[in-house]
């Protein structure tokens, strides 16, 4: 007998939540790249034109987030039976790709200036757009975090991660700013190249993950023997095998084979299956979870999973 819960429908206050932060996200993007376009123009630092090109690829990527939230919130249809969860992986993929391109520009523009350095303008300015930059920054941060522990979002997390990012790229570029208003202006390409060499690495954490989702991989370790642990609890269960797991979007899929006495009448084994089920379900909200009762006696006939 197999069973599984209803069709997971993602709750109404998480996608409020996700919704909320792509729009705050997109909101503080189009501030800042505002704000440091009218800096470098006043200064023409490259350091200050890397956080520009990052914020800009931040307001992109945000859309994209927007675009891909949207998509993955689209409930279950008969095309689509398990969601549209992995829009946002294949949304950190995208990112991923106009992230490695803008650093690239953002390296050959280093190299020109690294041969050639230009005074920066206007240095007072421009730290103050910075400070304001990473005000914004951590607010925004902030809310993000509280909607990632909330929703588990893959998208939400990637585009947290350019934030960020940027608290220490405007860091460094104020560092450069301060320096060539000292007279060292030979300090801002070199930073910038440290910005853009740090903007590729980021980029592997988003890639991870959004394979990680794209294909499926096992839930964690630590997860893993969480649900093996609420599911033993239970007085009934005898054992359990072919533990399988994975998470699409905002839902986590888990299913298994749950050791029964063979002498449980069909409703006492459903009911079983039921309370088994309402454990993992308060652990993992919003998962779907699929059970298949074997009787204890012919678990030795079966082939269990090699990699349980």
């Amino acid at each position: 007998m197999e069973k599984s819960s209803s069709q997971p429908s993602i709750p109404e206050q998480t996608a409020r939540l996700l919704r909320l932060a792509t729009y705050a996200s997109i909101s503080v993007a189009i501030v800042l790249i505002v704000a440091k376009l009218v800096a470098w123009g006043l200064s023409d630092s490259v350091s200050l034109l890397a956080t520009l090109i990052d914020s800009i690829l931040d307001a992109f990527a945000s859309l994209i987030n927007l675009i891909a939230v949207r998509h993955a919130l689209t409930p279950a249809d008969k095309e689509h039976r398990f969601g549209h969860g992995k829009a946002e992986a294949l949304a950190g993929l995208s990112q991923s790709i106009f992230i490695i391109g803008s650093a690239g520009f953002l390296l050959l523009e280093v190299s020109r200036r690294i041969i050639n350095p230009i005074p920066v303008q206007y240095a007072g300015v421009s730290i103050a757009v910075m400070i304001f930059s990473i005000l914004a920054t951590l607010l925004l941060l902030g809310f993000q975090n509280h909607v990632v522990q909330k929703t588990q979002s893959t998208a939400i997390r990637a585009d947290a991660l350019h934030y960020k990012s940027d608290l220490l790229m405007n860091g460094g570029v104020i560092i450069a700013l301060w320096l060539s208003a000292q007279g060292w202006p030979q300090f801002d390409a070199p930073i910038a190249g440290l910005i853009a060499i740090y903007i590729l690495y980021s980029v592997w954490g988003i890639v991870r993950v959004s394979l990680d989702h794209l294909m499926d991989r096992e839930l964690p370790d630590r997860d893993r023997e969480k649900i093996k642990q609420i599911v033993l609890q239970h007085p009934c269960a005898k054992g359990m095998h072919d533990l399988r797991s994975r998470h699409s979007g905002t839902v986590t899929f888990i299913q298994f084979h749950l050791e029964l006495d063979d002498d449980l009448s069909l409703i006492e084994a459903h009911n079983v299956s039921d309370e088994v089920e309402a454990a993992l379900l308060q652990a993992f909200p919003g998962s779907e979870v699929i059970i298949h009762i074997d009787p204890i006696s012919v678990v030795g006939h079966e082939a269990v999973a090699k990699f349980e």
